[in-house]
């Protein structure tokens, strides 16, 4: 009887508390959109107000577009508002192809105008002769010495197989060069080199995820299986941003049985949440893997790794991933726009999120902040290795990067290295074999003479810093005025000097030197295959894939 009564009421008291729940969150929604409401009345109102009221005419679609950039920056990174303009750059990251025609050439606007910096293998802007360095003076009938690097984007963008006729100025030359050329569909393969490493070990570099790339590895692996009979294979997933994750599944039920789940999604919406396996019948489940992953490797390329990892299938090598563990979606917008807005996290198959960065729980300056090692949880591979979560892939086998001294990158963007290597290629028309080129001491004190005749010049975030240490110090009364000796000889190691500096960091510029030379012969692939000639990580991962003791007690630990 008792227990009758105590049921009765345990179900009224369920029945009360969830009605309770339910008016509190029918009466949050109310509110939410109620808020939604008044906030865009006031934001419509004070667009009306400004274009009407403003003192300097008002750009509407350029001033709206910085604040909706604005408001979805503060969010993530990854949300972002595409106007029907922009369309063809979001087709670009899910598909690697343009819709539209071009020359196929980076573009950059120099000292005296917009220049080639980088023409991409088979593409017309090749195809013509187009070299970097040349710069742009009309385009068909339009002079565009003064024009922006967009402006003259634009006008090279068209209809595929459209006739174009350039005129541009090389570097050296006394008059103009004129070519025609014929428009081509841009397309993007993302599988940039693939080869054999020490006679019998695959190795592939995936640059990015679109919705071919799965077809590509698998094209690339299959190649290398049957004519060149590979025993192992190292998939390269260093800098690489990610992209489409279908294509990650895909990529990994190359190497795992039918049927495995690789990621599942977690969102806002239940509905939306899935979970995604394995599909198709591996080519390889035995085969030793090795991935090189670093600090750039994000989304996509994290699944894949992470992953393999978490079967025990693949050994990582390299350093921590870059922690991107969110996942977007495009929305359609009115006037054929689109928002690619984050929806949900992803979680492979150990159960852990690596998503590096909070961006909901901010600090009081509004900075987002990367989770704290102390707070992430222990998860566990499928032969119960410990992994962890919230902080990007970590390897197996950590392999540090060499820094890039301050100096190489100022090099690089003060076009100082690119316009000697412009005047190196006018010396040099004839390609140098690739896999004996080196750049000569001559070279190099002929480099280092032209940074001087160009009054090249450098700072260093360690001379600023220490110049406002000083500054402090003597307004806090710690350094006298007249004190010659405290911090001087730290300065004078920390201020810049050319010919000091080019001599300490000789190695690192003299292997910049020539991985620009080497792509401007060679294009995209032949500089990474020069960079791949001096590369710790991929040397580790060989060292391991040729110890098959290694390789089992790495993955059974």
């Amino acid at each position: 009887m008792f227990k009758l009564i105590d049921c009765k009421m345990k179900a009224g008291f369920f029945a009360l508390l969830l009605s309770v729940t339910c008016a509190i969150s029918s009466q949050a929604q109310n509110d939410n959109r109620f808020e939604i409401s008044k906030q865009l009345e006031i934001f419509n109102a004070l667009v009306k107000e400004m274009e009407m009221f403003y003192v300097d005419s008002l750009d509407v679609e350029k001033t709206l577009k910085r604040g909706i950039d604005a408001m979805l920056s503060s969010l993530d990174p990854y949300t972002e508002y595409f106007p029907e303009r922009d369309m063809g750059e979001l087709r670009m990251i899910a598909t690697g192809e343009s819709d539209y025609g071009g020359i196929g050439a980076f573009l950059r606007e120099h000292h005296n105008g917009v220049i080639i910096t980088e023409t991409f293998e088979g593409m017309p802007a090749a195809v013509a002769g187009l070299m970097a360095g040349d710069r742009f003076l009309v385009i068909d009938t339009v002079n565009v010495e003064k024009a922006s690097s967009e402006e003259v984007s634009n006008l090279l963008k068209g209809v595929p197989n459209t006739k174009l006729k350039i005129q541009v100025m090389r570097p050296g030359e006394k008059e103009p060069r004129t070519v025609e050329l014929i428009r081509k569909q841009i397309l993007f393969n993302q599988v940039t080199y693939y080869g054999v490493r020490n006679n019998d070990a695959g190795y592939i570099y995936l640059k990015g995820f679109t919705d071919k790339s799965a077809q590509e590895v698998k094209a690339a692996f299959e190649d290398l299986l049957k004519n060149h009979h590979i025993k192992s294979l190292i998939l390269d997933l260093r800098n690489n941003g990610g992209g489409v994750l279908e294509s990650a599944v895909q990529i990994v039920n190359l190497f795992v049985p039918k049927g495995k789940e690789v990621v599942s999604t977690k969102g806002k919406i239940p509905q939306w949440d899935r979970i995604y396996r394995t599909s198709a019948e591996p080519i390889d489940t035995l085969m030793p893997l090795a991935i090189l992953i670093n600090g750039a490797s994000a989304s996509a390329a994290e699944i894949v790794s992470g992953a393999l990892q978490d079967m025990d299938r693949a050994i990582l090598v390299g350093q921590r991933s870059y922690g991107k563990g969110l996942v977007q979606s495009p929305r359609d917008l009115p006037y054929n726009g689109s928002l690619k807005v984050t929806v949900s996290k992803y979680y492979i198959p150990s159960g852990r999120c690596i998503q590096q960065i909070d961006y909901i729980h901010r600090n009081t300056a509004g900075s987002a902040e990367n989770i704290p090692d102390s707070l992430t949880s222990v998860f566990y591979t499928s032969k119960g290795r410990p992994v962890r979560d919230g902080g990007g892939i970590r390897p197996d086998f950590e392999v540090e990067e060499e820094k890039t001294p301050t100096l190489v990158y100022y090099l690089l963007n003060d076009y100082v290295l690119f316009d000697f290597i412009t005047g190196y290629m006018r010396k040099h028309k004839t390609p140098p074999p690739i896999d004996s080129f080196a750049l000569t001491n001559e070279d190099f004190e002929d480099f280092k003479k032209y940074a001087k005749e160009k009054n090249f010049s450098y700072d260093r975030q360690s001379e600023k810093i220490l110049k406002n240490l000083k500054d402090i110090a003597r307004f806090e009364g710690y350094l006298e005025e007249n004190d010659s000796t405290t911090l001087k000889g730290l300065e004078t190691k920390l201020t810049p000097d050319i010919e000091r500096d080019f001599e300490r960091f000789k190695r690192q510029i003299k292997k910049v030197m020539v991985a620009e030379i080497i792509k401007r012969y060679y294009f995209e692939k032949g500089e990474l295959i020069q960079n791949l000639k001096d590369d710790p990580a991929l040397e580790k991962a060989l060292d391991v894939l040729a110890s098959p003791e290694l390789v089992d007690r790495t993955l059974n630990r």
